[in-house]
């Protein structure tokens, strides 16, 4: 029978999707003592719109917060959310659907604002702490079992365990990398974001139907996510411009450039020049000075995703490009398993280190993968898959890599990291 333990006493770095899913899981757990550190003055997302897969609602079930995020989302935002595949050059046939099945494979599309939203008025204040942007993580010095964070207010905090939720720029990864991070690269992708109201769309000549399912308009290195948020009165726009040229890596940007810019309407229609009547409708309602987004990644693939007794999650661990929607969703899954395990009664001070070995080892499988089929999805899309630009036929390549990431048993995973720990041996003295 597993003993009575003093709180685990848990530091979050990061206040997004992910650290704060993390943070509403563990203040609800017995025996955990939680605080969460934002680098901003409040909390705050940038971004437009977020898809959040079937695989993460289900997490949002299970910590109980998904009335809380549904009540920030229009009736019918939670419904199944499939992909229709067309041609982006021509008339825009239909070559191939990706279909969500049933209660099980039900998503939300929604304002990212508005989901940061959900969890901030779930999260306890008294938790939380801003202005708190992280310089350096070391051993405690005056507490072998006890982790500092240092901030750049020069104030100090420590904690049982440091979770690193800080996103891509991630001041958590250098410590997990042993002081220096080499694995920030961009992605070779750019993306052009914005927000369309539908009516203006449609008024402009727009004819593809967006109720059944969002569509993905393909060509030569760029395509087009399009999905309704807002019941369906706003039209989230994501176009895609790639190079397949040289390895994710080799072609970062140039040191202080930075990674979202105003551009001008006219770079966005020279990209897109050629392609057919709805996309030249979605140019001619872009914004005159459309967002322009250089995508980055988390490459070479970590060797762990925990030193320690510090982990990371989300983008930090893995960011990966967002061919498959599948980015926050990864991040919450890591934050659901790392509450899950930080909370058993069995785990204390003394065996974190090894608790969250377990956690790396069973996330990272499963959150490579991810990153891989979603970097394999965009080349698809962008005719440079398998079947390169014979559209008719690249549904055989785009075949199962959503439901690959939908249909994730997030109790298996559970079940794994615990045999891992009675394997190591970490419980036997609970």
């Amino acid at each position: 029978m597993a003993r009575a333990r003093e709180p685990l006493r848990v530091a979050i770095v990061g206040g997004g999707v992910c650290g704060l899913t993390c943070a509403v899981a563990l203040q609800r757990a017995a025996g955990v003592s939680v605080q969460i550190f934002e680098a901003a003055a409040a909390f705050g997302e940038i971004g437009a719109g977020i898809g959040i897969g079937p695989n993460a609602v289900r997490v949002l079930r299970a910590i109980g917060v998904i009335d809380e995020v549904l009540a920030k989302c229009n009736p019918g935002d939670l419904r199944p959310r499939g992909f229709i595949y067309r041609t982006g050059v021509g008339e825009h046939s239909a070559v191939y659907a990706t279909v969500a099945e049933g209660l099980e494979e039900l998503g939300i599309g929604m304002h990212r604002a508005a989901f940061l939203d959900a969890l901030v008025g779930v999260v306890d204040p008294a938790i939380c702490h801003f202005n708190k942007r992280c310089v350096s993580i070391t051993d405690s010095p005056s507490s072998p079992t006890r982790v500092r964070i240092e901030f750049v207010d020069g104030t100090a905090h420590e904690a049982d365990v440091v979770l690193g939720a800080d996103g891509i720029k991630s001041a958590v990864r250098r410590y997990v990398l042993g002081g220096v991070d080499d694995r920030l690269a961009f992605g070779n992708t750019v993306a052009y974001r914005g927000l369309i109201p539908y009516a203006k769309l449609k008024a402009a000549g727009f004819k593809t139907d967006l109720s059944e399912a969002p569509a993905c308009f393909m060509g030569p290195s760029k395509h087009f996510i399009i999905f309704p948020i807002k019941n369906d009165e706003i039209i989230n726009v994501v176009a895609f411009s790639a190079r397949y040229d040289v390895p994710i890596g080799s072609a970062n940007l140039p040191e202080g450039t930075p990674w979202v810019q105003e551009v001008s309407k006219a770079e966005l229609k020279e990209v897109y020049e050629g392609w057919g009547p709805d996309i030249a409708a979605i140019l001619d309602c872009a914004p005159e000075k459309p967002s322009k987004w250089s995508i980055h990644v988390v490459h070479p693939p970590l060797d762990s995703y925990a030193k320690g007794r510090v982990a990371l999650l989300g983008d930090a661990a893995h960011g990966m490009l967002p061919h498959l929607g599948a980015g926050v969703g990864q991040g919450i899954e890591d934050a659901y398993l790392l509450s899950r395990l930080l909370s058993r009664p069995q785990t204390r001070a003394d065996n974190i280190e090894t608790v969250l070995r377990a956690y790396s080892q069973t996330r990272k499988p499963r959150a490579q993968g991810v990153w891989e089929r979603s970097h394999l999805a965009g080349s698809i899309y962008d005719g440079n898959g398998p079947h390169s630009v014979e559209w008719d036929s690249v549904g055989q390549d785009l075949e199962g890599l959503f439901h690959s990431v939908w249909r994730h048993d997030l109790d298996a995973e559970l079940a794994a990291a615990v045999a891992l720990l009675r394997e190591d041996g970490a419980e036997a003295s609970a």
